[in-house]
């Protein structure tokens, strides 16, 4: 089993704690988080061993990042970049209930959870993070560090970009992009492109900003400087 190390307490932690207890790849020996001075010595029953910076110290022992937001979880790579850990240094974790066909690929740092699906040729980042029940077909690629919330679901040969966010029961369109760091709100129904930057939400997905559009979905945190946020 391979000795894991959690950076971000947080409810995707606990949910990786769940995971990793009840297999046979990882074994979880401790967490960071920038709020261990006032978490007490334990975090959902594992021992908390300090702050993040701390992860430069365990050269032999991989990482795990298990921040909700894809903007933190950027950050807190490059932070340790910066402190000389490498992008080899990071584990993944999926579920074994997830489907995944043998002509699809889930890169380093990545988290997929529970009876997620990947038919064919399904391309999943670095550091992504999907939720439970959540359906990828042929040809899909996710950028690394979007996230993608339970139960969403994507047609053929969609593009989801760097850091974007797909809310809750989403659905996007084949042959759709959703661009780098843009929002989907939980819901929703993409029919076109979403460019990079931009929120979108509403059956059919439009701009928040559009006038006619009444739809105020749940968003994401994006404070890239909180590790401590108690996200799933």
């Amino acid at each position: 089993m391979e000795k894991t190390l959690l950076i971000g307490a947080s409810g995707l932690a606990q949910e990786v704690l769940a995971l990793t207890r009840a297999g046979s790849t990882h074994v979880v020996f401790g967490i960071l988080d920038d709020g261990w001075a006032d978490m007490g010595e334990s975090f959902a029953g594992v021992p908390v061993l300090g702050g993040i910076e701390r992860a430069a110290d365990y050269i032999d022992i991989k990482l795990l990042i298990c921040v909700g937001s894809g903007g933190a979880r950027e950050a807190i790579v490059d932070r340790l970049a910066l402190l000389g850990v490498s992008s080899n240094a990071y584990t993944t974790v999926v579920d074994p209930s997830v489907s995944d066909h043998d002509s699809s690929a889930i890169g380093e740092g990545s988290v997929v959870l529970a009876n997620a699906v990947l038919t064919a040729d399904v391309s999943i980042g670095n550091h992504v993070v999907v939720m439970p029940n959540v359906t990828f077909t042929h040809g899909n690629a996710v950028d690394d560090f979007a996230t993608v919330a339970a139960g969403a679901t994507f047609g053929g040969d969609v593009r989801i970009g760097r850091c974007a966010y797909i809310g809750m029961n989403a659905s996007v369109k084949q042959r759709v992009h959703v661009g780098d760091y843009a929002v989907l709100g939980m819901g929703a129904a993409l029919t076109k492109h979403l460019p990079a930057g931009e929120t979108w939400a509403g059956v059919p997905a439009r701009p928040l900003h559009d006038p006619h559009h009444s739809v105020a979905p749940t968003l994401p945190a994006t404070d890239a400087a909180s590790t401590t946020e108690r996200s799933s």
